[in-house]
């Protein structure tokens, strides 16, 4: 429908851009934080969902089922007994928010901490949803390096020692310390341990992003920074978007009550969606376990794929740390590729990725990177969006040259 009428001059000054017009994925899709299809429970879920109706459907009729606003209580029950066990985390069910999707956690805990002008402080590579916040928030960004282990505690001691001497107290430190975004790295217990003394020694907190850490490939993980702090200064957040499915919409909070209370204030949505919390409780005692590692080696596979396949269609042009898990790989293009030029000239070819500058606080120093996630292709679209990707790089910027390129074997 097309209106006459003029909205125009009523939009507020600070609006995000317009959004284009929904037209599909595209052939070859390496962007987002889509899932495998095929490894989505799909048997078991419809089971869960028969059950949990049959068993109590009609508590829908009232908001929350008549658990009260922090959620379902038998997810967040699973969520006590699953986030000891995996995270070391010892919280209960009142320590815990049911949000929808950890998007809505991190905007509830901005809405809880930060105003314009404030300080945070975050990997200098991070993830984008949370970089495009802090910009429409008018928040100023302070970005710290990263190696292979993750946030180097060098460079944020320096951080946070310089920001002291100008009278900066930062709002909070975010770090997405288990399989980094997009670097894929997971942070060593040691620079858990100093990152926590770092905090504690500034008064600053811990804001932990820990949504892809239920797909470490060894299957153990560090224990989570929450568990790890005596001061209570950390702020947890997770979801079920990359171990189940991210179309339910499912995550949460673990927050200490003077924080909770505060975010279940500006909560207003009159709680998340309930169907969806008793599907995931129902379906998650007895099958979350065995699920997830299967899961991980189907998502391992697909890594594998990727990695051959750049090495096949780039050689060397194409270089990439082996993620410790997850669902992405942070690529490293020669310099002279401008990804942000490259995702225009890849999408009109059918491939769709993440250009390095918009997961980046230093647009500079990703300007040749992007990030490539490979959940949701097949291994065959897998290897020929990698040959489609490669071919847009030599007629756009002459890179792989051909003589360049890593022969295939038989």
């Amino acid at each position: 429908m097309t209106s006459s009428f003029d909205f125009a001059p009523l939009f507020p000054a600070g609006l995000p851009a317009p959004s284009a017009r929904w037209t599909g994925l595209a052939k070859y899709s390496f962007v987002g934080g889509n899932n495998d299809s095929e490894q989505v429970p799909l048997d078991e879920l419809i089971e869960a969902t028969n059950t949990v109706l049959r068993r109590e459907g009609r508590s829908l009729a009232t908001y929350g089922l008549a658990h009260g606003p922090q959620g379902y209580l038998p997810l967040r029950e699973f969520l006590v007994t699953k986030l000891e066990r995996d995270a070391g985390i010892s919280c209960t069910v009142d320590d815990l928010l049911i949000v929808s999707g950890s998007l809505q956690a991190l905007d509830l805990v901005n809405a809880t901490l930060l105003t314009r002008g404030d300080t945070v402080i975050v990997e200098q590579e991070s993830y984008q949803g949370s970089l495009t916040r802090l910009a429409r928030l008018g928040v100023n960004v302070v970005g710290i390096p990263l190696d292979k282990d993750g946030m180097r505690m060098d460079l944020l001691a320096s951080a946070l020692a310089d920001l002291k001497r100008r009278g900066i107290r930062p709002k909070y430190i975010y770090t997405i310390p288990t399989v980094q975004n997009p670097t894929g790295s997971i942070l060593p217990e040691s620079r858990r341990t100093e990152l926590v003394r770092l905090a504690t020694e500034y008064g600053v907190p811990i804001f932990e992003d820990d949504c892809y850490a239920d797909l470490v490939w060894s299957g153990q993980r560090p224990p989570a920074i929450y568990a790890m702090s005596e001061s209570g200064g950390v702020i947890h957040i997770g979801s079920f978007s990359k171990s189940i499915a991210p179309a339910l919409r499912v995550g949460f909070v673990v927050a200490p009550w003077e924080v909770m209370s505060r975010m279940l204030a500006l909560k207003t949505d009159a709680g998340s969606g309930a169907l969806e919390q008793m599907v995931l409780a129902t379906y998650c005692k007895p099958h979350f376990s065995t699920h997830v590692p299967a899961l991980t080696k189907a998502l391992r596979s697909k890594l594998d794929t990727l990695m051959e396949a750049l090495n096949e269609q780039f050689g060397t042009a194409a270089e990439f740390e082996e993620p410790k898990g997850g669902i992405f790989l942070w690529v490293k293009l020669p310099d002279q590729v401008d990804t942000l030029k490259l995702y225009q000239a890849a999408l009109a070819a059918g491939v769709s990725i993440n250009p390095g500058p918009e997961w980046s606080t230093n647009k500079d120093h990703s300007a040749s990177r992007l990030r490539l996630c490979f959940a949701s292709p097949t291994h065959q679209q897998i290897r020929d969006g990698v040959a489609v990707l490669a071919e847009v790089c030599r007629k756009e910027f002459g890179v792989p040259a051909r003589s360049g390129n890593v022969e295939k074997r038989a």
